[in-house]
Formats: C-alpha cells, structure tokens, sequence
C-alpha cells in the first residue's frame, strides 16, 4: 500500500512553520509527525502539500493510495483503522478527515461518491502552533513508549546521579557526564551520538534528539524536544526545537517552539507569563489577527532561518516569520513578518539575496547544502508574505 500525507486545513493555523514544510514534517515529541507514521506502517510515506513545497517533498501516487491527514498522530487503534479502510473509503470523526483510499488525490469538499466510516476513538492532532510545545509531553510520552519497547537503554556513565534510571533511556553512541538526570515527571530520551555535557541538569521530559547537544551547565525541564543537531544552554522548559539551531548560551526560553536553522543570541529572553496572567493571544496567519489561545503560559514562534542578537528580549505570546533578525535593545512588536530585519526602534525588509548567503554559510557549518529547492521555498515565501511588511 502507498500512503501519502496531506496537509488540511490546518495549514495556515500553523503557520510560520508550516511556511517551509508539510504539515506531517512538524516534530512534537521525539519524532516528527510523518516519522511516526512510517514508523507504525513499516514503511515510507510522501506528501500532498503546496506547489511551491513539492519539489522538495513530493508526492509519490500510485494506483492504490491512503492518505493520511499529517496533522494527526498515529496511534494503534488508528492504525487498525487505516488498514482496514477500502477502495473509496473515508474515515472521518465529526468534521475532521482523518484518511481516504483512493487512486487519485481529492481535493473537493463533496464526499458523497464514498463510503463514510465514522471513528470512535481519541484523536491526537496538532490543530495550532502552540499545540505543539502544549502537547508535547503527551506525544513525547508516546514516542519513547514505541521507540524503547522491548529494548535496553545504553549503560549510562557512573559519573551521572539518576533518579528513576528505568525511564531514562541511551541510544548509541550518547554521551551523559557528570549530570543530574531526573525522569521522575517525564522520560528522558538521548538520541544516536547525542550529548549532555558536565553540570547539567535535566529534568523529564526530554528528548534530545540525534546529534543534538546539551552544552555544560544547561538547565532543562519538560516537556522538551531538542531536536537533531541542535545545540542548547541556559535555562529551557516546555520547548520544541525542530532541528539544526541554536540556543547555545544563558537566557530562557520556554513555552516556545523553533524551526530549523534558528539561533538565539546570548542572554537573550522571552516572556512566558502576561504581568496580570491573563490569557495569552497568539497572531494567526488564518485569521490574520491575534487570537485566543486559551494558554496563561505561552512564549515564542519562531519560523526557519530566523536569528536573534546578544540580550534580545520577546515578549509573552510573540510570533517571529521566516527568515528575520532581530538586534536592536528593547522589546519587539509581538508580530514579526517574515524577512524583516530590525527590532523594537523599527523594521526593514530582509532581502533574500543577504538572507541566502546566511543561510549557505550557517548549513554548510552542519554539512548540509542550501539547495536551488531552499532557494525557491524561501523566494515563494518572501513574495507571499510582502503584505505584512507594512512597517
């Protein structure tokens, strides 16, 4: 069976992530959504999303085809549902389209030439972007559940105090010294070649994802997700960091979610608590407007290739687009469009030609290549989002 994972209407609602990715190319918990679906299938999957996003994540279409909603986590009674679906088939629970099978991609909202089958149980779906650092410690839970069932963590250094050892778990070639590992609230998940350096201390959950470094002295506490070839220090709680950025000095950072290729400045802040502790509202790219989110604790959206200088402070419920530096004292707007550079004395426009040669420079660091792809993603971007650059 082929399975392809397509977008939803959920898109625009988790934007600016969602600007440089599919919906299933989210990371909530260890894994990302599309990892843990080909996880429990055993096998690959490819996307349906934007145009401009295709040519770096096709669709593979075949004669027989699921697709799978990517905004929705897998689960095992989801997964007996799936499999269990026929030619023209559509699961569905109340308004929400979880999977269809068919030949041929459907892109109208008419169901009626299939038979609906209605599903019973809990949905775990990513809806909004502070869904993603809210449920983390759910999809963390679940993720390190599968990825360590029937399986021994790698010893785990003497120099290291541990307290609840059994929910701490080592893939090969990590490295913990010296730390302080507490997995009494959350597990604690160190990836392939991962790395907590002496005098940190961790407290679960955490997954520190492949590659990814905890510098010494850092202060960590769940849930957190710090994703592959990532590097963090200072003080973090109930973040998500998609992968390949950088937070890499003192500061806070908490209630946030990062996308890739992000670097935090030193001693830089942000707020996650309104002064009256009210409820936090959030700039909507759907609505275009600053809705409720429902939250008292909410921090930082951070989109891809986005950058902060030493000592930047954000304020509670701040939205940062792709590709923007932020460098000047003060605190910023709580709305910062995509390829805007500046920060609380004002704004100018980014352009994309000094933003690539950051991008080439700060890749190539990880041995990765800023391919023609990045190139037109981020272009495609930088023309869809002129109308908020209204500085």
């Amino acid at each position: 069976m082929n399975y392809i994972l397509f977008d939803g209407p959920v898109r625009e609602h988790l934007l600016p992530f969602t600007f440089t990715r599919p919906v299933a190319e989210v990371r909530i918990g260890i894994m990302t959504i599309k990892e843990k679906w080909e996880a429990y299938l055993s096998t690959s999957c490819s996307y349906q999303t934007e145009a401009y996003l295709q040519a770096k994540f096709p669709m593979v279409l075949q004669s027989d085809n699921i697709f799978l909603n990517g905004s929705i986590l897998p689960s095992a009674d989801l997964l007996q549902n799936v499999k269990g679906l026929k030619e023209r088939e559509v699961l569905k629970k109340d308004d929400i389209i979880i999977a269809y099978r068919s030949a041929n991609v459907h892109s109208e909202g008419d169901w009626s030439g299939y038979k609906e089958i209605v599903y019973d149980f809990d949905l775990f779906q990513v809806k909004n972007t502070w869904d993603i650092f809210s449920l983390n410690e759910r999809a963390l839970q679940e993720d390190f559940d599968f990825l360590t069932k029937g399986r021994e963590s790698r010893p785990i250094s003497k120099t290291n105090s541990l307290i609840c050892p059994e929910r701490i778990f080592l893939e090969e070639g990590a490295k913990v010294e010296y730390s302080i590992l507490n997995a009494t609230d959350g597990p604690i998940y160190i990836g392939k070649h991962a790395e907590i350096w002496e005098g940190s201390l961790i407290r679960g959950g955490l997954a520190l994802c492949d590659h990814a470094i905890v510098k010494m002295g850092g202060k960590l506490y769940g849930a957190t997700t710090i994703g592959p070839y990532s590097k963090v220090c200072g003080e973090v709680s109930n973040a998500v960091i998609f992968g390949y950025s950088s937070k890499g000095h003192e500061g806070y950072l908490g209630n946030a979610v990062l996308g890739e290729w992000c670097n935090i400045g030193a001693d830089s802040n942000n707020s996650n608590l309104k002064n009256n502790y009210a409820k936090v509202r959030l700039w909507n790219y759907a609505t275009e407007k600053f809705e409720q989110t429902g939250l008292q604790f909410c921090g930082l959206m951070m989109g891809d290739h986005s950058k902060t200088a030493i000592n930047t402070m954000f304020n509670t419920g701040t939205v940062i687009g792709v590709n923007s530096n932020i460098y000047v004292p003060g605190f910023p707007r709580n709305f910062v469009p995509s390829f805007s550079w500046g920060g609380a004395s004002g704004f100018s426009t980014y352009m994309p030609n000094k933003a690539f040669e950051a991008a080439k420079v700060m890749m190539a660091r990880r041995g990765v290549e800023f391919t023609d792809a990045d190139a037109d993603i981020l272009n495609h971007v930088f023309e869809i989002t002129k109308k908020w650059r209204n500085y």
